[in-house]
């Protein structure tokens, strides 16, 4: 749509150490809000509810931005083995777009759980607000991908159907109608939130914030591939199960095994 968000003329006393103009780019800068919207909701629940100071959250939301890069540019191998394997350095192409969420996510979890337990906070209410956090991240990213034109959806032509036309979209076909997926995603996230937020008064035991996140979106992400056009994200079964919908199942079983064990550990013994 607009992968670039806007330029600016680097000031005088400085363009002999950066080019003559700076551009941000619109992925990055939404990604950049949603970390700083993640980190002010983080801190602000961590501080209520447990009194966790800002460093603390602060070191914690760094770490797992590093993670969730590094996962989720591992995870593109799964797209293409034979070219990622053979021409790493594509891995850190384009870093203004190409991440695999479930890669960073799943980087993201044993971070956070690590990080929890080295500064003796409590895993599993931290995970409950962590959730929140999450969607706010991702639904913010989603709309830097609908800006850049990544993870576009199939030609569609309907009313909420979109084209992209700049030359430096990743959307294709360009000039032609395609479903809007990108803020689909971020509609089914925010809406996730949504119940997260409206269930955190509600909840019967620490951790259920946590694992209905993670069913929900399993099940809204399967949904959503549906209507996925970038068929080069990789398949399991060609055409029928793309690799984030196998994830998505194996996320969402593991999200009700736990969510149903930690429902009985709640209950009183009768």
């Amino acid at each position: 749509m607009h992968p670039i968000f806007f330029e600016i003329r680097t000031p005088g006393f400085l363009q002999s150490l950066l080019p003559d103009t700076i551009t941000v780019y619109s992925y990055g800068f939404f990604i950049a809000c949603g970390a700083i919207a993640g980190y002010l909701y983080t801190a602000y629940q961590s501080k209520r509810q447990f009194g966790i100071s800002t460093e603390t959250i602060r070191t914690l939301i760094v770490l797992i931005i590093i993670a969730s890069v590094i996962g989720g540019k591992l995870f593109i191998i799964f797209e293409n083995p034979k070219l990622y394997l053979s021409e790493p350095s594509r891995l850190i192409e384009g870093f203004n777009s190409g991440f695999v969420f479930y890669g960073s996510l799943l980087f993201a979890i044993p971070t956070m759980l690590v990080f929890f337990r080295i500064h003796h906070l409590p895993v599993l209410p931290m995970l409950d607000i962590m959730a929140g956090t999450t969607c706010i991240v991702h639904g913010f990213g989603r709309i830097g991908c609908f800006m850049a034109g990544c993870c576009y959806g199939k030609p569609h032509e309907g009313l909420f159907s979109v084209t992209f036309t700049h030359a430096s979209c990743v959307a294709e076909p360009l000039h032609t109608p395609l479903h809007p997926i990108q803020l689909y995603s971020s509609l089914a996230i925010f809406s996730i939130l949504a119940v997260i937020i409206f269930m955190s008064t509600r909840k019967q035991f620490d951790g259920q914030l946590f694992m209905l996140y993670l069913m929900l979106y399993a099940i809204a992400r399967s949904i959503l591939e549906m209507f996925r056009g970038d068929l080069d994200r990789g398949f399991i079964i060609e055409d029928i199960l793309s690799n984030s919908q196998f994830i998505s199942i194996a996320v969402f079983t593991a999200g009700l095994v736990i969510y149903l064990k930690l429902l009985k550990k709640s209950k009183p013994a009768s």
